[in-house]
């Protein structure tokens, strides 16, 4: 079966990387945990060749994040991370900074790219607190990205060759190229393409807007397992994802991720777009939500030829389900609670256990 030739894969690679890493970190000064979550589960399906490890340093027993890789494209993201850790901590930010979790190591060993953190230990997760307190961390985290725009601010021109920088052009292409491969790889699913040729002429049709409000830094994947909350501050993970971009694009990511676990933080934070901000502006916010629904649409199609049985299903009770959303944000309407309460259902049946596991280590649940 497929799903058991990929994952078998990647638990061979995942286990001959270990027999080979665990005793140079040893060296180094750190001793792997027994229990890795972010090499279980459906991890297979996206990690590529970088292996995410938990462990502890082992003179003061404190938890780190040891990122690792002997593969060329795996040490490329690696540097970038380290690279972009650094000019985040140059950045003057308008408001409030992030805080970044300390690196204590970055370095080359026999072939292979170490990157090692501090961890974040929080009280409570940013999904435990309440939503008062949800919302203002999140408006307050994106309106730190928003602080830093690359055509206002000079001292961010050079940073932005660093983090990269996208415009209308880049995000109608990229959308494209979400169209094809979701045709490519699920040629019978005529809802699917339907909704992705109409997000498509949606973007065109309004690529100054997309335009008009990029430049501005930005994660693209601004979900809580990426940042940790400790009293008043945000600690922000995973610089890899972090360009300059359109400022809705982080917005997007997070709302999109609430409509599954926390509808009341999506409403909410719609509304307060809506209310608080002109025309122009909410429109970009739905379009970037059509754009990040085309690169999880994308995604979940391109896993169907890579897996089989209850997770093959599960994929594709996702790609309705997520179709079903960008239909609703394409015709401005909210999400019905019904399709969203469906979904979970379905998805909570056909998860793998180990995937749940997983899920709760990452507080996602």
């Amino acid at each position: 079966m497929q799903n058991k030739d990929e994952k078998q894969k990647w638990e061979e690679y995942c286990k001959s990387e270990l027999a080979v890493v665990s005793p140079m970190l040893s060296e180094l000064g750190f001793e792997l945990e027994k229990e890795q979550p972010h090499i279980s589960g459906e991890r297979y399906l996206m990690s590529g060749r970088k292996l995410v490890l938990m462990g502890v340093r082992k003179s003061d027993g404190k938890r780190v994040v040891v990122k690792v890789s002997n593969d060329l494209d795996g040490k490329k993201e690696i540097k970038e991370e380290h690279e972009r850790r650094d000019a985040l901590n140059k950045l003057k930010f308008s408001y409030h900074k992030f805080l970044l979790p300390e690196e204590i190591l970055f370095k080359e060993v026999g072939g292979f790219l170490f990157s090692v953190v501090l961890y974040i230990e929080q009280g409570e997760s940013f999904m435990s607190l309440d939503l008062k307190d949800q919302f203002f961390i999140a408006l307050g985290a994106f309106k730190i990205q928003e602080g830093v725009h690359a055509t206002a601010h000079s001292h961010t021109k050079t940073i932005s060759k660093i983090f990269g920088v996208t415009d209308d052009e880049y995000y109608i292409d990229k959308f494209s190229s979400f169209v094809k491969s979701c045709k490519d790889n699920y040629p019978d699913n005529a809802v699917l393409h339907k909704v992705l040729e109409d997000a498509e002429k949606f973007l065109i049709s309004n690529k100054e807007t997309v335009d008009r409000y990029s430049g501005f830094l930005t994660h693209t994947d601004f979900v809580p397992h990426n940042f940790r909350i400790v009293g008043d501050d945000l600690y922000l993970l995973d610089y890899s994802s972090m360009h300059f971009g359109n400022k809705y694009e982080s917005w997007a990511r997070f709302l999109n991720y609430m409509t599954i676990y926390n509808r009341d933080l999506e409403l909410l934070l719609d509304e307060y777009v809506h209310k608080n901000r002109s025309e122009g502006e909410y429109l970009s916010f739905r379009l970037m939500r059509v754009y990040k629904l085309g690169f999880l649409l994308q995604y979940y199609a391109s896993t169907l030829s890579k897996t089989s049985g209850s997770l093959n299903t599960l994929n594709k009770k996702r790609i309705a389900f997520w179709s079903g959303v960008l239909r609703s944000i394409i015709d401005g309407n909210a999400v019905s609670e019904d399709l969203v309460d469906d979904y979970k259902i379905s998805r909570d049946s056909l998860r793998s256990e180990e995937e749940r596991q997983r899920q709760e280590e990452l507080q996602q649940v």
